[in-house]
């Protein structure tokens, strides 16, 4: 099973894409979408236009985004969040089923610990995935993402059958 996992991001956006059979995982391959543009609506066409790529490119079977939190800033909250529906939208148009798993859920996931910093979580990735060298955090974090979901996949499916 092919599985896509994405940070999403309006500056940057990390993807990455990891093979999962059983217990084994591999990676498969990572990293960031860029947007250019300087107004919203045109860095949102962009971060469709790359995203949409990476599924073409890697074919995933399933797909996994981090959920967004509320922070002091509201503004950059919701700005956030339009980011997300792109990344929650691109798989969707593929007909790809699309998860969602808040962030102390990955980190828990993956490192152990609900608050694990960025370096535990690359560290951790880097463990898990041999080969896997994330040039950048968002890129690591996409790849915890794909983790966390290879582990709840199954479960999720046994909840569905039933």
């Amino acid at each position: 099973m092919r599985i896509l996992g994405i940070d999403p991001g309006l500056r940057t956006l990390g993807w990455g894409v990891i093979d999962a059979v059983g217990n084994r995982l591999g990676h498969v391959d990572s990293g960031v979408c860029q947007p250019q543009g300087s107004d919203l609506a045109t860095r949102l066409l962009d971060l469709h236009r790359l995203l949409s790529d990476v599924v073409a490119r890697f074919g995933p079977d399933l797909a996994a985004v981090e959920q967004t939190f509320v922070n002091k800033d509201g503004s950059g909250t919701l700005k956030l969040g339009q980011a997300r529906g792109i990344a929650l939208l691109v798989p969707a148009q593929a007909g790809i089923p699309v998860s969602e798993y808040a962030p102390n859920t990955v980190k828990k996931t993956v490192v152990g610990v609900g608050h694990a910093d960025k370096r535990q979580v690359e560290h951790m990735v880097r463990l898990q995935l041999p080969g896997a060298d994330p040039t950048r955090a968002d890129a690591a974090d996409a790849l915890a993402i794909a983790i966390c979901h290879a582990h709840h996949a199954p479960a999720q499916a046994l909840r569905i059958r039933a």
